[in-house]
């Protein structure tokens, strides 16, 4: 949904020669590259929490002289990052959620179950955030069970959660597949094999807990409300259905508190043809809003949850 999101984006009101957009999630830089090559007077910051993302879009600035600002943060500390460039307000801020195919690809970070890596999946490998490790030798039964079935959708949660207790007494789990092997084993004798590896929505739940994803999110969308201009548009791909609701909830919040309009009433998704073509892409769901015009209905900001963490 590379090109849809980027359209979506570009084809906001507030466009115009010079517009600052940011890429608050820069990955492999799809999406900035579409944006510099498509709107030659834009410029693009780019955030990214993986100091190897924050390198490849260092590589790609030397293309794009004075035009992409490459920003190691997550995208959380969006405000910040804004406040440490000198930047007010930005003409459009796009969010890709999840992971890029070049992280899932590296063998030192833990988010892939097809190898045997250290359980990490931390996006920013460089910060004192726990571990998946860590959440895994520590966490009570109850509440592994909890997030691995809130989080990831799992039903059999419960079962992996007392596999996951009843290995790390023995030894603590420290690899990709010691995690795989006790999702494996708590599988019931008989149980059908999914379009997915039994170990997809366990994974998921925990780098979502590692990285703080929903929690982040929420608290950047805030960020975002505040700094765009009017006529400029939000718009996110998210993958989770916990992401997508939260994504959702606060497009309706802003609307109701007449900040923003939400353009897409329903999520968009992807075509059969991108599905068929890139089988990770069939959880996308696609949203925007679009921040209005001041006026005496709308003058009050965007609430920001203080409690966040």
């Amino acid at each position: 949904m590379l090109g849809e999101s980027v359209d979506l984006v570009l084809s906001g009101p507030a466009l115009g020669s010079g517009a600052t957009i940011v890429d608050a999630t820069f990955g492999a830089g799809g999406h900035t590259k579409e944006i510099l090559s498509r709107q030659p007077s834009s410029r693009v910051i780019a955030l990214d929490a993986d100091p190897a993302a924050v390198a490849r879009a260092v590589e790609l600035s030397s293309r794009y002289p004075g035009r992409l600002t490459a920003v190691h943060a997550n995208f959380a500390e969006l405000d910040e990052a804004l406040d440490e460039l000198g930047v007010d307000g930005v003409d459009g801020i796009l969010y890709d959620l999840g992971l890029s195919s070049i992280q899932l690809a590296d063998t030192e970070r833990g988010f892939s179950f097809a190898g045997d890596e250290p359980l990490d999946m931390r996006l920013d490998p460089t910060s004192d955030d726990p571990t998946a490790a860590d959440l895994l030798n520590t966490m009570s039964e109850r509440d592994l069970a909890d997030l691995i079935h809130s989080s990831g959708d799992e039903r059999f949660a419960r079962r992996i959660a007392h596999q996951i207790v009843t290995r790390r007494a023995r030894s603590p789990l420290r690899k990709t597949s010691d995690l795989v092997a006790a999702v494996l084993a708590a599988q019931p004798r008989g149980a059908s094999r999914g379009k997915i590896h039994p170990a997809t929505r366990t994974f998921q739940a925990l780098r979502m807990a590692v990285n703080g994803d929903v929690e982040r999110l929420e608290h950047s969308l805030a960020a975002a409300g505040r700094r765009l201009r009017p006529g400029a548009r939000a718009v996110v791909i998210s993958y989770h259905s916990g992401e997508d609701r939260s994504v959702k909830r606060v497009f309706r919040r802003w609307e109701h508190e007449g900040v923003a309009t939400v353009i897409t009433r329903k999520p968009m998704t992807p075509s059969v043809e991108e599905t068929k073509a890139n089988p990770r892409s069939r959880s996308a769901k696609l949203r925007v809003a679009e921040r209005r015009e001041p006026s005496d209905a709308s003058q009050r900001e965007i609430t920001e949850d203080r409690r966040w963490r």
